[in-house]
């Protein structure tokens, strides 16, 4: 088990922390402010710099002090996908799908398989195994393969260099915390996940109602000709 220095750990925290934060500040102005009122490079800027500011006060004065203790430390999936949200307003692009539903779906089944083996249903040690000399190594290989196979061929290339960048910094500093788990999922990027796959649900459900609603109802039936048929029975009964 080889784990990061403190003082690496510690910055890291601060810097994660910040980061995240800024986002969930872009956010909430993209949601409070009119569409049409894109968010400017200065004010971006400052919105940055007022975190990391917030996450430098010492002590209990910093809010990574209470981040910590409630969520420990951002995984660097997170705080790879936070840079990418953040590099897309400041360049003043349109956003991509940070959380495509093939990465949210296997985030939410590894949390869960995580989550029901840290509290003792299955008991297998799947959180340890992120600190072992063999099964680590070999994941975060396969795992990085991947990644650059999906940005070589054009698949979702923002989360993919966002993992990859995640498991460049376990693999070179150890960070977050030293187990491979820690450096691609944690509590807040799996509640991201769920509720990525939830709104995709949602999405669909709802163009399916709409397609239901926009078909045309088929034509009736065209009726039995009344009139020659009558006509006819007339002139029979005349002869």
């Amino acid at each position: 088990m080889n784990l990061p220095d403190l003082s690496l750990q510690i910055l890291y925290g601060r810097l994660g922390w910040a980061i995240v934060l800024a986002t969930l500040a872009c956010a909430l102005w993209r949601r409070l402010v009119p569409q049409s009122a894109q968010m400017s490079r200065v004010a971006l800027a400052t919105v940055l710099a007022v975190s990391l500011a917030a996450m430098a006060l010492p002590g209990e004065l910093s809010p990574a002090w209470w981040l910590g203790l409630a969520f420990q430390y951002p995984s660097g999936l997170l705080v790879g996908c936070c840079l990418l949200r953040l590099a897309e307003r400041w360049n003043g692009i349109r956003r991509s799908q940070a959380m495509p539903q093939a990465l949210a779906g296997v985030l939410v089944v590894v949390g869960a398989l995580l989550y029901i083996d840290a509290v003792g249903f299955l008991a297998r040690g799947f959180y340890y195994a992120g600190f072992g000399a063999a099964a680590a190594p070999l994941f975060g290989i396969v795992a990085a393969l991947g990644c650059v196979l999906a940005i070589v061929r054009g698949h979702a290339r923002g989360p993919a260099a966002s993992l990859l960048g995640a498991l460049a910094l376990f693999a070179l500093l150890r960070l977050p915390t030293g187990n491979l788990w820690d450096a691609v999922i944690d509590p807040l990027l799996w509640g991201w996940a769920v509720v990525a796959l939830l709104a995709a649900a949602l999405r669909r459900t709802g163009r399916r109602a709409s397609d239901r609603v926009a078909e045309p109802d088929p034509a009736p039936a065209p009726g039995p000709a009344l009139q020659p048929l009558a006509t006819e029975q007339f002139s029979s009964l005349k002869e």
